[in-house]
């Protein structure tokens, strides 16, 4: 640890072996301390979020991922998938001027073609020419590529066209093969959701980045998870922020025993800011963590809380505690609470206000 300490406060690279030392540690403080340390040196006490949307077009899909309670097969009760002007309906519920980005997720559905998706992020443009387009995860954009017959690069190139800015950071869930299989992730291997990331930022764009952790994965697949990431970003720098998302149990009422101890996610919120030394932000998801534990995890080495989402169902679909949305005033109050400067930024970290 004396070593590690020493490293990290010259700002010198972890290896692999250093990032399993730190989670086989159960000397959380010292952990939490060295990953404050960075996040001050690289954002001081500014802590970001945004006023945002999370909108899902479609929940058929034809992966079934072990830990997805949000999916469904066509024809299933409770499958939906929307047209924009139904999407546009719940979004003039909700939307407000200061609204600046549409964050989409949603299934891999092949029952509608290629152009669905692209026309959906076409009429959000236009209706909300002010608002940004975050949509869809590198699994998304691989699984485009199969039902179209694209390159990754053209079904990029035509969301972008389309008014599409950025991608998600999901799909990643464990980038392990062994844990891909085991976990029937029938979607983007470990080198085509990376390959993804690669062309995405070589045309140009930001992008983000997550990790699931919490059930079969070992400590060793975590570390190595990290550092695939950290490598794409040595060589594009096109990762905006790191999101560390702990598996959800299937149910609200799932005991202690379903779900990931906080003592794990604080962890690995501080692992994360200590190996992914060039990424700049390491988002503390409130929507996952809780909001307490979100406040803690902000001095240990988050520097971001995501947003307002206004109501989040993939993680709610799966037994999660946490409100579904906060508003701005919630927002500033839990980052203020941690003792931090609340700053309002854009999907790119551009700052609108300090509060």
């Amino acid at each position: 640890m004396a070593e590690i300490r020493e490293k990290v406060h010259n700002g010198e690279r972890l290896t692999k072996e250093d990032g399993v030392f730190l989670y086989e540690s159960d000397d959380l403080l010292t952990i939490g301390q060295m990953a404050n340390e960075v996040n001050l040196r690289i954002n001081g006490k500014k802590v970001y979020f945004i006023e945002n949307m999370s909108l899902y077009f479609t929940n058929v899909c034809e992966a079934h991922c072990a830990f997805c309670h949000f999916r469904r097969d066509e024809g299933e009760e409770g499958a939906y998938t929307l047209t924009p002007e139904q999407m546009f309906e719940y979004i003039d519920k909700h939307y407000h001027p200061e609204m600046r980005e549409f964050h989409i997720t949603g299934g891999h559905n092949p029952h509608v073609p290629f152009d669905y998706y692209v026309n959906y992020v076409r009429a959000l443009k236009e209706r909300y020419p002010n608002v940004t387009i975050k949509a869809h995860t590198a699994a998304e954009i691989e699984f485009f590529s199969r039902i179209s017959g694209l390159s990754y690069k053209e079904v990029l190139q035509t969301f972008l066209d389309a008014g599409l800015s950025t991608l998600t950071g999901g799909g990643a869930e464990i980038l392990s093969e062994r844990y891909r299989e085991k976990m029937g992730v029938g979607k983007a291997t470990t080198e085509q959701w990376l390959e993804v990331q690669r062309t995405a930022h070589r045309l140009g764009m930001k992008t983000h980045a997550t990790m699931l952790y919490g059930s079969i994965e070992t400590k060793e697949e975590r570390i190595q998870h990290m550092i695939y990431l950290r490598e794409i970003q040595d060589e594009t720098n096109g990762f905006l922020v790191f999101i560390p998302n702990a598996v959800q149990p299937a149910s609200v009422n799932a005991g202690i025993k379903r779900r990931v101890a906080a003592f794990d996610d604080l962890k690995t919120i501080a692992i994360s800011r200590l190996m992914l030394d060039n990424i700049p932000h390491i988002k503390a998801y409130f929507i996952n963590l809780g909001t307490q534990i979100t406040q803690i995890a902000l001095t240990f080495g988050a520097s971001d809380v995501h947003g307002t989402i206004v109501q989040e169902r993939i993680s709610h679909a799966a037994g999660a505690l946490s409100p579904e949305g906060l508003t701005r005033d919630e927002l500033v109050w839990l980052i203020k609470g941690a003792g931090r400067i609340p700053v309002e930024r854009d999907t790119f970290y551009n700052e609108i206000k300090v509060y």
